[in-house]
């Protein structure tokens, strides 16, 4: 791997100093991510426009005072993209590696005002967390690279300086050695990263890394170091469903009328077998995951399930949680188009749609998922009623390499941070940009982490993070620059 290995300092001796150097950096954290979170900072939205380039702007200036200049490209989908590039420094710098640093400056919408605690624009403080939109995906993850860009440079500045103790292990007593440095902060990755894919297919000398550090993830839980080593990719479907001209009344034509929603509720229901298990023809849903476990209880309380709701599965496949959200697909009926229950009126629907979102898990291809759960939908529907299927664009699932050195040495400085040996999980998301940068360097090794975790509901109402996650996270990250070679 381009003879990318850890070097002395070992990360243990330099964890100390780092976090005290980042704890000390907090009330510039907090700031950052207030001032980032006051941008209601949604792509694709034509009142949201002026938001995204201001904050495309403000990202520009914090990596500047934190010692990387960032390009602005406006990309093919109209979003900000930021690339920069900082050259390695140190004794050994003709030979240091390229490491990328990755995030996103751009956020969902904040949904239904009403529920959230307070202004999803504005940063708020309950019960030592911080809440407002994006503080955990990805404005988190952003302060998070900054924090600890400046760690290092404060690092770096004090190392050999008059007083430096070099009996001390947790001290740099001498300058350190930095790779070179790419950060790359895209503005529309929750509508896709079209902007983003075509800037790599185009110009992908800004991009051409050894070491990829994809910071848009996060830990099983706070306090708990992760690595994500696998994510699910997607290949999701629109389908609708045309009986009628237009809607009749129910009590002159229903119960001969072919009613379109009612077909289209029983072909959904075709998705799942009796036990709620997938089972859409021509698709393996039988994969098993292989790393650290999902308690059920910690799924439960994770995903807010309801007491007496049962999880989709039986004793039939035996299959695990973390089989179920990790290892294999999973179709989830994201959104249905149809009358309204309120106000409802006496008459047959004449026409009704649904969006699928199809999860596949890694060894699965993604076009031939989609092309099977189109088959599904076009054998199983009711005869005699018209069916319309269109398929949305395709992310392919990832797979860390767990046994290259890039992962294996952010593992160790995870766990130099924490205090305790970093997990290896799965998250069932999909990140399309990983595929995506793999497959244009695929001599690169790419690792997912970041400060997010259950309890930040990210793209729900009250998102919010744990601050601590922000900084034990950039130790982390300081750690890994500091000791790669």
């Amino acid at each position: 791997m381009n003879g990318l290995a850890p070097e002395n300092p070992n990360p243990n001796q330099l964890a100390d100093a780092l976090r005290d150097l980042v704890a000390a950096d907090g009330g510039a954290i907090r700031r950052e991510l207030t001032d980032l979170v006051a941008f209601p900072s949604v792509h694709g939205e034509e009142d949201k426009e002026e938001a995204c380039r201001a904050a495309a702007s403000y990202v520009q200036d914090a990596f500047a005072a934190a010692g990387v200049d960032l390009d602005a490209h406006v990309t093919v989908d109209g979003s900000i993209a930021l690339t920069g590039h900082r050259p390695a420094s140190g004794p050994n710098a003709a030979s240091a590696p390229t490491v990328l640093l990755y995030s996103h400056y751009d956020v969902v919408p904040a949904g239904p005002v009403q529920e959230w605690t307070a202004d999803p624009w504005t940063l708020t403080e309950r019960d030592g967390r911080w809440y407002g939109r994006g503080t955990a995906d990805c404005k988190g993850n952003l302060v998070m690279h900054l924090a600890a860009l400046r760690a290092l440079a404060a690092l770096d500045a004090s190392a050999g300086a008059p007083g430096a103790d070099a009996d001390v292990p947790s001290a740099a007593t001498t300058p350190i050695d930095l790779p070179n440095i790419r950060v790359i902060v895209e503005g529309s990755e929750e509508r896709g990263s079209a902007g983003l894919d075509d800037l790599i297919r185009t110009r992908p000398e800004l991009f051409e890394a050894d070491a990829i550090l994809i910071a848009d993830a996060g830990n099983v839980a706070v306090g708990t170091p992760t690595l994500v080593t696998t994510l699910r990719g997607s290949a999701d479907v629109d389908v609708r469903i045309d009986t009628l001209a237009g809607p009749v009344h129910s009590g002159l034509f229903g119960g001969a009328a072919p009613d379109a929603l009612q077909a289209l509720v029983a072909l959904l229901a075709t998705l799942h077998d009796e036990h709620g298990r997938l089972s859409i023809d021509g698709l393996d849903s039988s994969q098993r995951w292989e790393g650290a476990p999902y308690a059920e209880d910690s799924f439960r309380a994770d995903a807010g399930v309801l007491p007496d709701a049962e999880l989709l599965s039986d004793d039939a496949s035996a299959a695990s949680v973390a089989d179920l959200v990790w290892s294999r697909p999973a179709a989830i009926v994201t959104g249905i188009d149809c009358p309204p229950a309120t106000n409802a009126v006496n008459a047959v629907p004449p026409t009704a749609s649904a969006h699928i979102n199809l999860r596949v898990p890694p060894g699965t291809d993604p076009k031939e998922a989609q092309a099977a759960l189109i088959a599904h939908l076009e054998n199983h529907v009711r005869p005699g009623v018209r069916v319309t299927i269109t398929p949305d664009v395709t992310a392919a699932p990832f797979a860390a390499n767990v046994e290259g050195r890039v992962v294996k040495h952010l593992e160790e400085c995870l766990g130099a941070a924490y205090g305790e040996p970093a997990l290896r999980t799965g998250m069932g998301g999909s990140i399309p940009l990983c595929a995506t940068l793999l497959g244009a360097f695929p001599d690169a090794d790419l690792a997912l982490f970041g400060v997010e975790e259950p309890l930040s509901r990210i793209h729900s109402a009250d998102e919010s993070v744990d601050p601590r996650e922000i900084r034990d996270i950039a130790v982390a990250e300081a750690l890994f620059l500091a000791t790669i070679r």
